[in-house]
């Protein structure tokens, strides 16, 4: 690890992987940052895609404000989570159900969030609040060392594929929570954006695709989409390209959504143990 004496705060920084994730200790985001904290951490949240600050204890309204030292607050298409004190907060956890009374577990499937906004979030922080005694974690894929990793022919013939995002994709095997007829309103149908999408921050290629959202790719027959974006998916979610965060009380974990694919696990006892995080977005571009 590194020792970074930046203003009044030792900010110590170790990698969690070698190609993804990075833990942060040293900070407290319920005080205001400095300046050299500040862009040291949003450095390494560019370079490491994971930027994972240990022990935040921090109440909903301090993670509204603390966050912002890295953008502004995207608003999230459901709102049926958020918290009524803070509504730009939302929760996740394991203890909601679908209307016919199955267990919702969110986050569950490959997939980056919300893309099928014009302008999707470039990141998502999540804050441990409650956790289960093992079990919960979430797997990371990195899609740009993914995309390094195909082939040139590959490369090739991906290079100006767009596809089509929705809310819930028809082929999606995850079923999402129904949004509010408000909500309705404010999302669109389908908007368009490409598989290879450059960062606008580091210049890197990634792979953006997500088998949630995407109905289509433009100018391709359905069964050839299809088994397309099965073998990207399959390439990317090799072991060799993951990172696995096992929470720890007191984590926010911010992860980048332009080059990343996450998914969390629901393997743990959901009548006994309980998995309870705020979450909340961040502004980002359109993809390009």
């Amino acid at each position: 690890s590194v020792l970074y004496g930046v203003g009044d705060m030792a900010l110590e920084m170790s990698l969690l992987s070698e190609h993804t994730g990075i833990e942060a200790r040293g900070v407290d985001l319920s005080q205001p940052l400095d300046a050299g904290s500040k862009e040291r951490l949003n450095r390494a949240f560019v370079e490491h895609s994971v930027l994972v600050i240990r022990d935040q204890t921090l109440s909903a309204a301090e993670l509204r404000d603390g966050v912002q030292n890295f953008g502004g607050i995207f608003p999230q298409h459901n709102t049926r989570f958020a918290l009524p004190d803070c509504p730009e907060i939302h929760y996740l956890s394991n203890k909601d159900r679908y209307p016919d009374g199955t267990r919702y577990i969110p986050g569950a499937g490959y997939h980056t969030d919300h893309s099928n906004s014009e302008t999707p979030p470039k990141a998502t922080l999540l804050l441990a609040i409650e956790l289960p005694d093992s079990g919960g974690d979430t797997q990371y894929v990195n899609m740009a060392a993914a995309y390094e990793a195909l082939p040139d022919a590959t490369k090739d013939r991906i290079a100006d594929l767009k596809a089509m995002h929705v809310y819930q994709s028809k082929h999606s095997a995850r079923k999402l929570m129904g949004l509010t007829d408000a909500a309705k309103q404010k999302v669109p149908d389908a908007v368009y954006h490409p598989i290879v999408r450059t960062h606008p921050e580091s210049g890197r290629k990634s792979i953006y695709i997500n088998p949630i959202r995407i109905d289509a790719i433009e100018g391709m027959a359905e069964a050839d989409a299809l088994d397309l974006l099965n073998d990207l998916l399959s390439h990317a979610t090799e072991a060799r390209f993951q990172y696995r965060h096992k929470w720890q009380p007191g984590d926010l974990v911010m992860w980048d959504n332009r080059c990343l694919l996450h998914k969390a696990n629901g393997d743990y006892d959901h009548e006994t143990q309980t998995r309870y995080l705020y979450r909340v977005m961040l502004q980002g571009d359109r993809p390009v």
